[in-house]
């Protein structure tokens, strides 16, 4: 196993530093063994933080670059990021325990916001408004300020990366709380910033429990923007707290999100994105393949070849799986694993078919079976709940109107998928799914370019693409009497 340092700071205006509320010990979730300590910032922490991302913003020093400067550092910070991949890929890799291909995956992609948004700095233009020969009128755009952004454990460095490029690259100042049960593989970005150049408080990097530092950074009257990707629960917490400061927020949270599968649809191509769609990082995903509606007339066969696939998958410590493949890692933690394997079971009382797994394994570690029910109560407890783990539910529909009702029928909206050859019926089946995203023919189609958030609950704003930009900035309009 790779050498990691034993203990790992916090980075408040360049500098790093220890915490106010003592450190915690990152587990390795392949193992449950103690990898690495980790220092814990407590409110003053936060303060010391939003502190140092206001002064940045105030001085000027951001907005008063080009905005292709600008940009120039954050794609200087992503060819940093990328001749450190397989670095920063061994320590996710045993900090979070998806296999280690998948980690250099993520260390990748995070590289790619990067590039893509410095890109984008000096792309954001506003407009000419005509109001007659005596008037000039013209919109600019102006940063938020400060931006507090929280993130999760299940896609540290991409979910950090896409909000941390965006940011600066709109002249924000961001303050980033890591998530605890995988804080470590984030510093790198202040590593990269560091090697960079990036003014001083420009990023702020800070491990903290979420009821008091994530408290702290999402009521704190200096902040103007807060970014949140994470539970229900939590989001309507930090919500209600921006509130309290009319603070906006981008709020990316859970998902049911379900796949219609035609009875014309090509069950390779299907099966092939069911691998991709439940089982990318133990299922640990907000978008991922939760449920597939099945037309009665494939049902069958597809669950039986969906049950082979997930009996084929080899199951252990991530650090092992080097190479793509059919193999799965572990789950962040037992207390995660032990919630799914336990709606699972629930599951299973209360009709559902346990066509294959559904248990915990018999390993050191938190390793969950690669799980597929059949039968599911489209409107019971598995139906409804977002599991969070490896485990997906089928239900068997007989026309496209009951499909699309059953799809639509959570209080979720992030993603949805329809598998079927005829064009006509993908577009209008799309247009009738409630979600923020819509794949046809390959779940996770898309990427860095493609604006990514959801209807009802789950959430509200975009991230991705050149429409979340617009999540960081103001409009003000100057309005000229000549």
């Amino acid at each position: 196993m790779p050498q990691i340092d034993e203990y790992w700071k916090n980075y408040i205006d360049n500098q790093w530093v220890d915490g106010g509320s003592d450190r915690l010990s990152v587990e390795n979730p392949a193992c449950g063994e103690h990898l690495a300590w980790q220092a814990m910032a407590d409110r003053q922490d936060v303060a010391k933080a939003v502190s140092a991302a206001k002064a940045c913003y105030e001085s000027g020093v951001l907005s008063a670059m080009r905005p292709v400067e600008r940009g120039r550092l954050i794609k200087q910070m992503g060819e940093w990021l990328l001749g450190h991949v397989d670095e920063i890929a061994n320590i996710l890799c045993l900090e979070q325990g998806k296999p280690l291909w998948e980690a250099k995956n993520e260390a990748t992609n995070c590289a790619r916001y990067y590039e893509y948004y410095g890109n984008q700095a000096e792309t954001l233009e506003g407009k000419s408004i005509p109001l007659g020969q005596n008037y000039l009128d013209f919109t600019i755009y102006e940063p938020y300020g400060i931006s507090a952004q929280i993130i999760p454990w299940n896609f540290p460095l991409e979910i950090s990366a896409r909000s941390i490029s965006a940011g600066i690259a709109t002249a924000n100042a961001c303050v980033v709380k890591t998530p605890e049960l995988a804080p470590l593989s984030s510093q790198y970005f202040a590593r990269a910033a560091e090697a960079v150049g990036l003014p001083a408080g420009t990023l702020n990097l800070i491990c903290g429990h979420g009821h008091e530092a994530g408290a702290a950074m999402s009521e704190h009257p200096d902040v103007r923007q807060v970014v949140f990707t994470g539970s229900l629960a939590t989001g309507i917490k930090i919500a209600q707290s921006a509130a309290q400061n009319i603070v906006p927020c981008v709020l990316e949270l859970g998902g049911k999100s379900a796949a219609i599968v035609s009875s014309d649809a090509d069950l390779d191509n299907f099966i092939k994105s069911l691998r991709a769609g439940i089982f990318t990082n133990s299922g640990q995903v907000c978008s991922a393949m939760s449920r597939a509606i099945v037309h009665e007339d494939i049902h069958d066969e597809v669950v039986e070849r969906a049950a082979a696939l997930a009996q084929a998958l080899s199951v252990g410590p991530g650090i092992e799986r080097t190479e793509p493949g059919l193999n799965m890692g572990a789950m962040i933690s037992e207390a995660q694993r032990d919630r799914a394997e336990n709606l699972c079971r629930r599951a299973d009382s209360d009709g559902a078919r346990i066509v294959t797994g559904g248990r915990r394994l018999n390993h050191q570690g938190s390793f969950m079976q690669p799980t597929i029910l059949d039968n599911v109560d489209p409107s019971g407890e598995m139906g409804q709940t977002e599991v969070f783990g490896p485990v997906i539910s089928f239900i068997k529909y007989q026309n496209e109107d009951q499909a699309v009702k059953i799809a639509n029928a959570t209080q979720y909206g992030l993603v949805g998928g329809i598998f079927t050859r005829d064009l006509d019926r993908a577009m209008n089946t799309a247009r009738k799914i409630r979600a923020g995203q819509v794949f046809v023919n390959e779940w996770f189609a898309g990427g860095v370019e493609t604006p990514f958030g959801g209807y009802g609950k789950s959430g509200y704003g975009r991230e991705k693409g050149r429409e979340a930009l617009f999540n960081y900035v103001q409009t003000k309009n100057i309005a000229i009497r000549l």
